[in-house]
């Protein structure tokens, strides 16, 4: 298991349901690998969020000056998600073979290079060679991105068996912030220096913190096991679970291309105001994320309450952020930045306890402890996560520019209310199947004492 999971490891117990070895509660003080983990994360967090979320207050704008459409907008802002998901699949499987450590740092790497690369589009001719560089460089940067997530996620979870979702929903603030900070910091350098600065600037920022997380991050060795993930995927509960992650990063991708021009356009809004907007959702999400995780590690029943809930809540947001026009009410921007507050809220209730949710799902499914699995997981979730992130522009620029920003924003909802009924009928299944099993063991055992009480009279 190695000399860092003994340092965070007393005993394992097992449990009664003849499950995997659980590892018992992690002492209070954190180690020093622990600590150099969460540093290390938190620097990926901040810096891949601050990065990508700096596009949204004036690039569409800027990609329609320079002659792609809304469709191709979106497009633009999808295919980072494909190329994410393709690339999450991969290294999500050769984890242990490739290094987590290398695969972290090395993402960064790229991911800095190719965000300066980014910053010089506004160079290429108008037309069919501007977007052609603009697909080219966001897989690039997709590909470098993926694999710095995927192997975080894995490197968090062995070196926080016990409590992933705190620390993950702790770290979620780094995440928030990097979100908080990148429209109206994009917005500022945009409209005080041109289109390459915000660029330039940000991709120096992930290159300078590239050699620190050399230093940090400490290295797990791991042996290659025989789970796949066709043996993860084919499991009932990790498909709806799957699902629910699509649904809550199509809703979250949607709005990328399609919520700038919306506010810009609706409200009278320069760039950098339009990029203050985006912090009502940012930060109503980091802030109550850290909650959110601790609730979901020492009462592991609410994960299934949060899970439906938030995907209720999510669809509810979402109706009424345009607002839908069959409910004829006037946009106000007080009510759009408070239905951005409902959905960083509602997001996190869903997001935090998905991870630790398909984690228990694989170990109560005989799944192997360790890396691998950890790949596996991890991997998963960010190729999930990337299918939403790549429907979620694309069809919402479709959308967009066929029904307006109302309707699509009240249809793109849809995907979080039919997640919230899914895995709300799958877990009342659930526990129905559950208490029929009890009460048949209950009745055999109440069966074999009336039969042993009746041969010994």
């Amino acid at each position: 298991m190695g000399s860092q999971e003994a340092e965070t490891q007393e005993t394992l117990q097992t449990p009664g349901n003849g499950g995997p070895e659980v590892p018992s509660e992690e002492p209070s003080r954190f180690t020093r690998d622990q600590l150099f983990v969460m540093s290390a994360t938190a620097c990926l967090n901040f810096s891949s969020m601050i990065c990508y979320s700096i596009l949204g207050p004036f690039f569409p704008r800027e990609a329609e000056k320079k002659g792609a459409s809304d469709t191709v907008v979106g497009l633009i802002f999808g295919c980072f998600a494909l190329f994410n998901f393709l690339t999450s699949l991969i290294v999500g499987n050769y984890i242990v073979q490739i290094g987590a450590k290398f695969m972290f740092v090395a993402g960064m790497f790229v991911s800095g290079c190719v965000t300066i690369l980014f910053g010089l589009l506004d160079r290429a001719p108008d037309g069919p060679v501007f977007i052609g560089l603009c697909f080219l460089v966001r897989a690039m940067d997709a590909i470098s991105f993926s694999a710095a997530v995927t192997a975080s996620f894995s490197i968090l979870a062995k070196a926080f068996p016990n409590n992933i979702a705190t620390v993950m929903g702790s770290l979620e603030v780094f995440t928030g912030l990097g979100l908080v900070l990148g429209p109206p910091l994009g917005g500022f350098l945009y409209q005080s220096f041109g289109y390459e600065v915000p660029f330039i600037v940000l991709g120096c920022l992930v290159l300078i913190l590239v050699p620190l997380n050399m230093y940090l991050l400490p290295k797990y060795d791991a042996i290659a096991s025989k789970d796949s993930f066709w043996m993860l995927i084919t499991l009932p509960k990790v498909v709806l679970l799957c699902f629910t992650i699509f649904s809550l990063s199509a809703c979250l991708g949607f709005l990328d291309p399609t919520m700038s021009l919306f506010v810009s356009e609706k409200f009278k809004l320069p760039a950098g105001y339009v990029g203050l907007v985006f912090l009502g959702l940012a930060l109503s999400y980091s802030l109550s994320s850290p909650l959110l995780g601790f609730l979901s590690d020492k009462m592991p029943h609410l994960r299934k309450w949060f899970l439906v809930f938030g995907g209720l809540l999510t669809a509810l947001s979402f109706f009424l952020l345009g607002p839908a026009p069959v409910l004829h009410i006037e946009s106000k921007l007080w009510m759009f930045v408070l239905m951005l507050v409902l959905t960083g809220f509602s997001l996190g209730m869903s997001a935090i306890p998905l991870f630790p949710e398909m984690l228990q799902c694989a170990y109560e499914n005989g799944f192997e402890e360790g890396l691998s699995v950890l790949g596996l997981v991890s991997g998963l979730f960010s190729a999930m996560w990337s299918v939403g992130a790549f429907v979620g522009p694309t069809l919402g620029g479709f959308l967009n520019e066929r029904l307006g920003f109302e309707w699509a924003a009240a249809i793109q909802g849809g995907w979080a209310l039919l997640s919230g009924l899914a895995i709300g009928i799958f877990y009342i299944l659930e526990a129905s199947r559950r208490r029929r099993s009890n009460l048949k063991t209950t009745l055999g055992t109440n069966e074999e004492r009336a039969h042993l009480l009746a041969s010994e009279t």
